[in-house]
């Protein structure tokens, strides 16, 4: 209260010191005038002091009955917190009873429901991934609440339960041996649903119009692989769907789908080729020049070879063939010396030559550069490798495996186009050097029918 007293002395001090400021300033009052302004402004003040001073009492006994509220309160918490001890100690020393007495009576049975939980959680996740969840839905999720239930210490697996969880296991294991058909929605490329017929191949395999299904376990749908392995499996598969009885060969994967994730991952040829790179696709492209060039000499000297049959069956030499344009010299020069002549039929058939050897060597020199081609591709993949090591190092294997396997397709691509071209060229040589050799003998013929007639 005093230093209310004195704060409000000093507020009135203040006032009077601006006020006598301000009078000062305007130089406009006496100082009774002065006098009599102060008098009643102290009247002012003191009014409005009292008012304040009862107002601060009033709120004081406010402040002092929440006290009194306050601390009433919490003796009743204080209270009410000691009887729920005592009560949660007795409830301890009941639920600790009850425990002992439970145990007693369940005896043996405890142990098997706890054989009972550990089957029931086992066979939970063993349904979840099965195939034949695809076809039969739904037993995960009792197993899973059984096996809940059985952790509680509440609840007991009833008589019901327990044969239900015997006739899942033996269900299981029933459907793991069977080949069944069953009609769903499949997801097909795009991502558009169809119902289609499914055959299930026990608890290993799901296939559908030729092809591989996957079972996804965690939204229960079934989906075509997105990569399909190689055909000869997946013509199994049409085999195995389009058979009624009897037995059918199937490419079956008894790890659930982990070989044909592994089969669907590998590289198909194409695939293999456009590893290769560019090395490998000039590999390609003189095989194919080398393949179109023997295509031809191949027609061209079957032709040929026709021509000449025909024409060792005629004595009238023609010139649609090298054997009638070589007999036609003889006509050309009739009265010259055997040797002249010998001398005119050589040339006559080193004319024809050309005509019949053309480009054989062009297929030669490709079966030559085709592996050396390969081997480039090889050394420069085999550099980018090391390059690869160099900046990630070696803890990757399938980093080396896959750069390795990639140099090494340009060698296999090389011999690939080498080994074919060599034998086509082998083909080809040797029925161009048999005309050849037939257009010696008539010329060998000729030469000694002259001699005998100078003779």
């Amino acid at each position: 209260m005093k230093l209310f007293t004195k704060m409000t002395k000093i507020a009135l001090l203040s006032a009077t010191l601006g006020f006598v400021g301000n009078s000062v300033a305007a130089d406009a009052m006496d100082l009774d005038s002065l006098l009599k302004t102060l008098e009643q402004g102290k009247s002012a003040q003191s009014a409005q002091n009292k008012q304040r001073e009862q107002e601060f009492a009033a709120r004081q006994n406010e402040q002092v009955q929440t006290l009194k509220d306050t601390q009433a309160k919490r003796n009743q918490m204080l209270s009410e917190s000691e009887r729920l001890e005592t009560q949660f100690e007795e409830n301890e020393i009941k639920l600790a009873n009850l425990t002992d007495t439970l145990s007693k009576r369940m005896g043996s049975l405890k142990e098997l429901f706890g054989v009972l939980q550990q089957v029931a959680g086992d066979s939970s996740n063993k349904f979840a991934t099965s195939v034949v969840s695809a076809q039969i839905p739904g037993r995960g999720a009792f197993m899973d609440d059984l096996a809940q239930k059985m952790g509680s210490t509440s609840q007991l697996a009833s008589i019901e339960d327990i044969e239900k969880v015997w006739f899942e296991l033996q269900r299981e294991m029933t459907e793991q041996g069977k080949v069944s058909r069953f009609t769903t929605d499949v997801i097909v490329e795009g991502g558009n649903k169809a119902k289609q017929e499914v055959v299930r191949v026990g608890a290993f395999n799901l296939i559908s119009q030729g092809k591989y299904l996957e079972y996804n376990t965690t939204t229960n749908t079934i989906s075509e692989l997105t990569r399909q392995p190689v055909g000869r499996y997946t013509s199994t598969a049409s085999d195995l769907q389009q058979a009624s009885s009897g037995t059918v060969q199937f490419a079956l994967d008894p790890t659930g789908g982990s070989i044909l994730g592994l089969l669907v991952q590998a590289p198909d040829t194409t695939e293999q080729v456009h590893q290769g790179g560019a090395v490998g696709y000039v590999i390609l492209g003189v095989g194919l020049l080398a393949l179109l060039i023997a295509i031809e000499r191949f027609i061209s000297l079957m032709l040929m070879g026709g021509k000449i049959r025909r024409q060792l069956k005629d004595a009238v030499p023609r010139d649609d063939n090298p054997l009638g344009r070589v007999m036609k010299v003889k006509d050309q020069y009739p009265d010259v010396a055997y040797d002249t002549l010998e001398l005119k039929l050589s040339e006559a058939i080193l004319r024809e030559m050309p005509k019949i050897t053309r480009n054989l060597t062009l297929i030669k020199i490709i079966s030559v550069v085709a592996p050396l081609l390969g081997l480039l591709g090889t050394v420069t993949g085999m550099i980018n490798t090391f390059q690869a090591i160099t900046l990630f190092g070696t803890g990757d294997p399938k980093l080396m495996a896959g750069g390795i396997s990639q140099a090494l397709v340009t060698t296999v691509l090389g011999l690939v186009v080498a080994i074919p071209t060599v034998f086509l060229y082998t083909l080809l040589n040797t029925r161009s050097k048999n005309l050849l050799l037939i257009l010696q003998e008539q010329s060998a013929g000729i030469i000694a029918e002259r001699s005998e007639k100078g003779a």
